[in-house]
């Protein structure tokens, strides 16, 4: 016990600390100032547009990881899991490669499409979903393997096809696991910090989210700076709140 204890407060006080020494008085008036509402926009609307790349991409991923046996599956996960791991500054100089203007994929996008990644808000969306898509498929993936088949296989012998199957029987009871994965992704879109300013820059009003801010601020304005983590975590604690439990089923 004494040791779970510690390991609260640890975890605990620098939360603590944020709420303490924010300026609650002067909160409308820091979130008034020029380029915070613009960057609050801008991380909702990034976060929640990784969060369906991230759906739209990783839901099949996460499927073919778990029902479908292939050589190299374990290598797929390795590959998969990594950016979870990998150090933010890294994965930003990784998505340069890939598809910056000179990269592997960023030149042929540009040629052929007139499409540019980097330092633009479609390049914000690109870096969080290239970090926070890992925890969607690693739950979901977790929660197919999980799920009783039964129910599926009594479903096709009663003559449901494969969509019917899927739609009516397993996108049910894989209810909490997407919503967990879900969760966890846009929460980690939402605060990614070290891909974001290595791909996309810090250039107010297209790729200045949250997280940014924070730091500008911190150089000049602690008070503001303060201010704005407060927001952040107000924003994540309400969220794990809501979800708590109705998707993550904790105690």
């Amino acid at each position: 016990m004494p040791l779970a204890a510690l390991a609260v407060a640890f975890l605990a006080l620098p939360l603590v600390a944020v709420a303490v020494r924010t300026p609650w008085g002067a909160l409308a008036e820091e979130l008034a100032a020029p380029g915070v509402l613009a960057a609050l926009r801008l991380s909702l609307v990034c976060s929640l547009g990784a969060l369906a790349l991230s759906f739209f991409l990783g839901l099949p991923l996460a499927w073919v990881l778990a029902r479908v046996p292939f050589r190299g599956r374990r290598i797929v996960r390795a590959l998969v899991i990594l950016p979870m791991v990998l150090p933010p500054v890294v994965g930003g100089v990784a998505l340069l490669l890939a598809y910056g203007r000179q990269g592997i994929v960023g030149h042929l996008l540009e040629q052929a499409l007139g499409i540019t990644l980097p330092f633009t808000t479609a390049g914000v969306i690109v870096a969080e979903a290239f970090v926070g898509m890992p925890f969607f498929v690693v739950t979901v993936e977790a929660g197919l393997r999980a799920m009783d088949g039964r129910y599926e296989e009594a479903a096709a012998s009663l003559g449901a096809g494969r969509w019917t199957t899927f739609r009516r029987v397993t996108l049910p009871l894989l209810a909490p696991s997407l919503g967990a994965g879900a969760a966890l992704c846009w929460a980690r879109a939402l605060g990614e910090f070290g891909a974001t300013i290595t791909f996309a820059g810090n250039l107010p009003g297209s790729t200045q989210t949250m997280p940014l801010a924070v730091y500008l601020a911190l150089q000049t304005d602690t008070t503001t700076a303060v201010a704005l983590s407060a927001v952040m975590l107000a924003i994540s604690l309400t969220v794990l709140v809501v979800l708590r439990d109705r998707w993550f089923r904790l105690p």
